[in-house]
């Protein structure tokens, strides 16, 4: 059991984790990063960065994550590969929060920044992880770049797969929106904005069954679940667009969630409900769900954590 008090723990190791840390060493809080079991966060499993800053050239996920790492390391930040099992948070202000990890290590914190992220909902196909970063995608902000005037399908009937779609008809040459019901779960102003936009077809009733190529994705195998008349799109990109789940299990009962689990934060702040404990990243950040923007609020977690412990 570790018997020093901390001052600030991070749990996850996304580009928020990160950005805190950095934030956090340089102002000589000695903090303690938490990976979890997925180190790197959702970027590890991405293939090309374009639309980070300062990578003129572009940077794959993994190696763009260890650059974050090192740099943490530089100012001091301690990195722990484990994984947090159970939070006690502190009632009041100036107590102490107790964190305790699948290896049995318990450690006593004035400060928690829970940057433990979101994870992209897939279909449960071998093919997704077949090709992953080959073709299959789950942020069309972050990959339909790669899809210039290229055909894509997207996977999904609610807001999420409409936006991406959208957003892909202006870069695609082709989308096809693949809708399992004969109708949207997306609001009546999406779906128009879909149903308006001339080179997305939208396919009612069919789901994917699998994708098939050489090396990347060259096929989209679907069918009508109706019918069940099997068909074949030639297609360079599928997006899976069902949504995300935040990794916020760990939190249940112990801080406010909104109806899809997302941490609720104050406004213009990272602070939760409880006194000393943070969120930054996608964990609280249903919107924008972009490395740069969840760097951005690394940043404000540790200022206000650094705040926070300097009143104690």
């Amino acid at each position: 059991m570790t018997e020093n008090i901390h001052e600030t723990i991070i749990i996850g190791s996304g580009p928020a984790g990160y950005t805190a840390a950095i934030y956090a060493a340089r102002a000589n809080m000695n903090p303690i990063i938490i990976t979890g079991m997925e180190p790197g966060g959702q970027l590890t499993t991405t293939t090309d960065v374009e639309n980070y800053p300062g990578y003129p050239e572009g940077v794959m996920g993994p190696e763009m994550m260890m650059d974050f790492q090192k740099q943490a390391e530089r100012f001091g930040t301690k990195v722990i590969m484990d994984m947090v099992t159970e939070v006690d948070f502190a009632n009041e202000k100036g107590g102490n929060h107790t964190i305790t990890t699948m290896n049995g290590e318990v450690f006593k914190t004035k400060s928690i920044i829970i940057s433990t992220g979101a994870s992209a909902k897939y279909l449960g196909l071998d093919d997704e992880k077949k090709y992953m970063g080959s073709g299959v995608s789950a942020c069309a902000t972050c990959d339909g770049f790669f899809y210039k005037n290229r055909p894509v399908v997207v996977v999904g009937a609610g807001d999420t797969a409409a936006e991406e779609a959208t957003y892909l008809s202006k870069i695609c040459s082709k989308v096809y929106l693949l809708v399992r019901r004969d109708e949207f779960r997306a609001s009546n102003i999406m779906e128009e904005r879909v149903k308006n936009t001339p080179n997305i077809e939208i396919l009612f009733h069919h789901e994917l069954e699998g994708m098939s190529g050489e090396k990347v994705v060259e096929k989209a195998h679907i069918f009508n679940n109706i019918t069940h008349e099997k068909s074949e799109l030639e297609v360079d990109g599928v997006f899976i667009a069902i949504g995300h789940k935040p990794n916020t299990d760990l939190f249940v009962g112990k801080l406010d969630m909104d109806e899809t689990g997302y941490l609720i934060t104050e406004p213009k702040s990272t602070k939760t409900k409880v006194p000393g404990v943070f969120a930054a990243g996608d964990v609280q950040d249903n919107i924008y769900r972009q490395a740069v923007t969840a760097a951005g609020t690394g940043c404000m977690a540790a200022l206000d954590a650094e705040r926070y412990v300097a009143e104690l």
